[in-house]
């Protein structure tokens, strides 16, 4: 009974079991379970050992004994850059968690990338021991494309063929270096050929069994003329944090500074994005409405909220009062808060308001969106707009918080200038920037002069969409509400 069970590959009910480690002794050619009839060893100690014949597994002992040994085989397996969200193709790797030859968990970060919406920690599958990384900080690395090589344990090794020697496997020993074409290298070393435009096979490498090293190719840059002060190699190990990928990827050599030359800086991330969604955007009709917005009563709002603030880290400031009345304003003209299909020429006028604020971080121009305004109050609306700025300075925003947006706000005013002319973030239909609040000299209807805090601010709008007059409609309804936040007290649910 318990032959046939093993035959057919059904657990047993009753009886715990315990995989032995496999071994190559007498590892059958033949296919696999050519017998029915599998002889008993024996019964030695009150347990049952069975031989089971298959193909590449010599001998596969089960046991109801209580401890077993762990199996010693492994095996080197590709990590790859997953999908890290929809439509996206390609990331470039900001910097790695681990060093080789680093004993790695299963689900421990391994590095950080970001594409054009977010970045992203990839965390590893296996548990193992790093071997060599692929891709140095810097680097685009396409989606499906291998990260890194891990020394894993059999039982984790994937079905399919690999397609590394089993000598690198089992002479592996922390591991540092790779060979590209012919050439002995680390990614570190290869990085740094790419920045100076050498190809590696023409560099007569010093390391031991003809490695090249950061030294070597200094050396080979001055010789070509690439480099012309030899000071190069003499300052070669204060690049050593550079040389690790732990600086930025467009450093240049102090000796390459002095000549003034020009300098390529490669757009990634977030500026890739803007340049992908401005070109397209520039296709599209634009036009602009421009007011003035009386902000004497909002400012004496954000000092009543600041004196009267019991929370300790929530710092009250304009944007938030002003985010909340746009929501309300938009409650009442609902094609400002659409989206447009140019394929099926539709517009969806979006039920939730959830409205983009325009960062600039260390990483370039990026627009978070605070979901469902229209149900937020004034002070939720301040925690997750301090928040998401964190977030975003962190270089740490997630793809959920930079898509889905229906309408944009950009602050200007927080940096300075009194109007700009916004360009849409498409799909939206409508962007708004507003000016910094200064105090001017403004007169009233009987000509008598007085002081006011004024705000500039600049609509602008898909002209395929919206028109003139609904835009200076919705503008006098949110001036109304600003010059006059008594008013969201009705409105507001």
């Amino acid at each position: 009974m318990i032959v046939r069970r093993i035959c057919h590959r059904r657990a047993w009910s009753s009886t715990p079991r315990f995989l032995y480690p496999y071994t190559t002794a007498q590892s059958p050619t033949s296919s696999p379970l050519t017998s029915h009839k599998l002889p008993f060893i024996g019964y030695p100690n009150n347990s049952i050992n069975i031989k089971i014949e298959c193909r590449k597994v010599g001998l596969c002992l089960f046991s109801s004994q209580a401890s077993v040994d762990v199996g010693t085989s492994a095996g080197i397996v590709d990590v790859p850059l997953a999908q890290t969200g929809e439509g996206i193709a390609e990331c470039e790797l900001l910097k790695w968690f681990v060093k080789e030859g680093d004993q790695v968990e299963e689900f421990q970060p391994l590095c950080e990338v970001q594409s054009d919406k977010a970045t992203i920690e990839i965390t590893s599958r296996y548990k193992g021991k790093v071997a060599q990384f692929l891709y140095v900080p810097g680097d685009i690395v396409k989606v499906g494309e291998s990260l890194l090589k891990m020394v894993v344990q059999g039982a984790q090794v994937p079905t399919q063929k690999q397609d590394v020697s089993e000598n690198f496997v089992s002479h592996y020993s922390g591991v540092n270096k790779c060979k590209t074409g012919g050439v002995l290298s680390t990614p570190a070393v290869r990085h740094l050929g790419k920045q100076y435009d050498i190809n590696l096979n023409d560099v007569h490498g010093a390391g031991k069994d003809g490695r090249v090293l950061k030294e070597d190719i200094l050396r080979h840059a001055i010789l070509k003329g690439i480099i012309k002060d030899s000071i190069g190699i003499e300052n070669a190990d204060s690049r050593d944090q550079f040389l690790k990928g732990e600086e930025d990827h467009s450093y240049v050599p102090a000796e390459l500074g002095s000549q003034h030359g020009d300098k390529k800086v490669p757009l990634r991330g977030f500026q890739r994005a803007m340049v992908k969604t401005m070109s397209m955007a520039a296709k599209v009709p634009h036009f602009h409405y421009v007011e003035e917005i009386n902000c004497d009563a909002l400012v004496e709002l954000k000092e009543s909220f600041q004196n009267s603030n019991t929370e300790p880290g929530v710092k009250h400031t304009f944007l938030p009062s002003l985010i909340k009345s746009l929501s309300v304003a938009i409650s009442k003209y609902p094609w400002i808060n659409s989206c447009f299909n140019e394929d099926s020429m539709e517009v969806v006028l979006k039920g939730s308001h959830n409205i983009g604020i325009a960062m600039a971080t260390p990483s370039g121009l990026v627009v978070p969106n605070i979901k469902n305004v229209q149900s937020l109050s004034i002070l939720e609306i301040t925690k997750e707009l301090s928040w998401l700025q964190q977030l975003a300075l962190a270089n740490k925003l997630n793809p959920e918080d930079i898509t889905g947006g229906t309408i944009t706000l950009s602050n200007i005013g927080a940096i300075g200038g009194k109007f700009g002319a916004p360009i849409l973030n498409l799909p939206e239909v409508a962007i708004i920037a507003i000016g910094r609040i200064q105090k001017v000299l403004c007169f009233a209807d009987g000509g008598n002069a007085y002081p006011a805090s004024v705000m500039t601010v600049n609509i602008g709008a898909d002209h395929r969409v919206l028109d003139g007059a609904t835009v200076a409609r919705f503008c006098n309804e949110w001036k109304q509400l600003i010059e006059n936040p008594e008013l969201l007290m009705l409105l507001m649910r």
